[in-house]
């Protein structure tokens, strides 16, 4: 073989391996972003918290008899959110919008939005009697971790991303 076919054979390789590697990491880079939130949506949840806080079956049973009526609520907040934001669209749609209509929607999404943060901090405590010390420190490390990742991973004190 030639010189100039064994260093594009050589070339073509080295291309075919960046390709596959590039492929598998940033598939591996995905499912880790996947990874379900402790008061995300999804089936997941629940098993989530279970096996990262290492649950016993009185835990688990106790976590799960509070989820549902949380979620249910929460849902239904937010999907009176979603109806009050298509108002609010159609409203900006208009050839001269109502900004007194406007406004009165924006602080009724607020007043829902603070209506939520509330159920979730009261949540968060009633799911933090039910876990010893060791299980409360993995508790809010998951949830900083996922206030983290939801603010670009800096946190308070760095730009967004």
């Amino acid at each position: 073989m030639k010189n100039s076919t064994l260093k594009f054979i050589l070339l073509l390789s080295v291309a075919l391996n960046i390709v596959i590697l590039g492929t598998v990491g940033y598939s591996y880079y995905r499912n880790s972003l996947h990874m379900p939130a402790p008061f995300g949506p999804g089936k997941g949840r629940r098993a989530f918290l279970i096996r990262e806080l290492s649950l016993n079956p009185d835990q688990a049973k106790a976590l799960e008899e509070n989820e549902q009526s949380f979620h249910d609520e929460i849902d239904k907040t937010r999907e009176q959110i979603f109806q009050k934001r298509m108002k609010l669209l159609n409203l900006m749609r208009a050839d001269k919008p109502d900004k007194k209509e406007i406004n009165q929607i924006i602080s009724e999404i607020g007043d829902m939005q603070e209506s939520i943060q509330q159920k979730i901090v009261a949540h968060i405590i009633v799911v933090k009697a039910i876990l010893n010390k060791d299980q409360q420190k993995k508790f809010f490390g998951l949830i900083e971790n996922a206030i983290t990742k939801r603010e670009g991973g800096h946190g308070p004190h760095g730009p967004r991303r």
